[in-house]
């Protein structure tokens, strides 16, 4: 899943490459991802892109104040292209979502795709991004947080940090992956209880927070769209990586799964040297 890093690095892309350039055509292939109504995708043409930011993990394209915002979801991307077939597609075939000609038909572009059959990619067209519900959920961006900030945000919470770091509505930017790194770098457990991490493990939290998120960011800012998914991986420490040594310890990095996602980490640099059971083989041990 894009997230923040992803996001931003996308968005920058855009400024780059789209603003400036007018919608010439929009070629809707899924029946499902417009999430609205009105106002309707034929009020993009002829508008100019004036802008491209993001709200957490939502990508804000802005056409002359008519915003195209997406949330890539899980198996989604845009991809740029500088010419595009003028067929207009087939619904339902293939990964296309939806595409956005600029200038002309034909011409430069991006493509909003989702790979497999879960299709979770959403767009929205807004006069104003609080029209989206998951933006008007948001909590704070993760990375507009002082450390005291951080820490009144934490107080008093009795979920897992994995779970708090991951709640959009908490804390907005960071998911799976980023999480798993933000709590290697600071050599805290995934189970560690968020409302009760004192104040030297909080110090720890937060600076990684910043430095995993900034590191991702100035890494992927400035790559082409093609090339951010790859220095994603790159970049990663211990997620996705179960069964490799850790990088810092040498350690085997473990993974926990559940119904859908999975998480991993390394039992020396976060829980003490002790495994945390996965739950598809016996119950958790903390």
């Amino acid at each position: 899943m894009p997230e923040l890093p992803e996001v931003e690095a996308l968005a920058h892309h855009l400024r780059r490459c789209a603003v400036g350039h007018q919608v010439a055509r929009i070629d809707v292939a899924s029946m499902t991802v417009l999430k609205t109504v009105s106002p309707s995708s034929a009020e993009l043409l002829g508008r100019t892109v004036t802008g491209a930011g993001r709200h957490g993990k939502f990508l804000d394209i802005d056409c002359d104040g008519l915003h195209l915002i997406t949330h890539l979801s899980r198996a989604g991307w845009l991809r740029w292209h500088d010419s595009a077939n003028t067929v207009p597609p087939k619904p339902g075939k293939g990964p296309l979502e939806l595409r956005v000609h600029l200038d002309a038909p034909g011409g430069p572009g991006f493509d909003l795709t989702e790979a497999g059959t879960q299709k979770r990619l959403a767009v929205y067209l807004v006069h104003d991004p609080s029209e989206v519900p998951g933006i008007v959920r948001l909590g704070p961006d993760a990375l507009s947080l002082t450390r005291d900030d951080f820490a009144a945000l934490l107080a008093g919470r009795g979920e897992r940090i994995k779970t708090v770091l991951t709640d959009q509505t908490v804390l907005a930017g960071v998911g799976n992956a980023y999480s798993d790194e933000i709590l290697h770098v600071a050599k805290i457990s995934p189970y560690a209880t968020a409302g009760r991490l004192d104040d030297m493990s909080l110090d720890a939290l937060h600076t990684a927070l910043v430095e995993v998120l900034n590191g991702a960011v100035q890494r992927c800012v400035g790559l082409d769209a093609a090339r951010l998914k790859g220095e994603k991986r790159s970049g990663l420490r211990v997620h996705a990586r179960t069964g490799l040594p850790c990088p810092v310890c040498a350690d085997t990095v473990r993974e926990v799964s559940f119904a859908s996602k999975s998480f991993q980490y390394c039992p020396t640099c976060q829980t003490g040297g002790k495994p945390l059971a996965d739950r598809r083989l016996s119950r958790l041990v903390r």
